[in-house]
């Protein structure tokens, strides 16, 4: 049974400003590439919701990356998967912390 996914605040702010992001540097066909990459990939995460890596197990939030640039953050809550955040690669690690 897949489950349903829920989108924080967060993690759709941040997809936001890598979708501006992207489309600035690159063009739309590069961030309409990635959007079907992105729902592809929660397609499958409903259905495998333990697909990603425990990256902080005392939060039980897991990681998968999406690209080599952006790295997803979510957590399996009951019959729901909670998307947390989007993390750019690229940016200083030390943001992660804040999960």
């Amino acid at each position: 049974m897949a489950l349903k996914i829920r989108w924080t605040t967060r993690a759709d702010i941040k997809l936001d400003q890598l979708i501006i992001y992207v489309e600035s540097e690159w063009g739309d066909s590069v961030v309409q590439a990635f959007m079907r990459k992105l729902y592809d990939f929660l397609e499958i995460l409903s259905e495998f919701p333990e697909i990603g890596s425990m990256q902080y197990p005392e939060k039980r939030i897991r990681g998968f990356a999406l690209t080599k640039q952006v790295f997803l953050f979510y957590r399996i809550d009951d019959n729901q998967i909670v998307l947390l955040d989007f993390f750019d690669n690229r940016s200083d690690p030390k943001k992660k912390d804040t999960l």
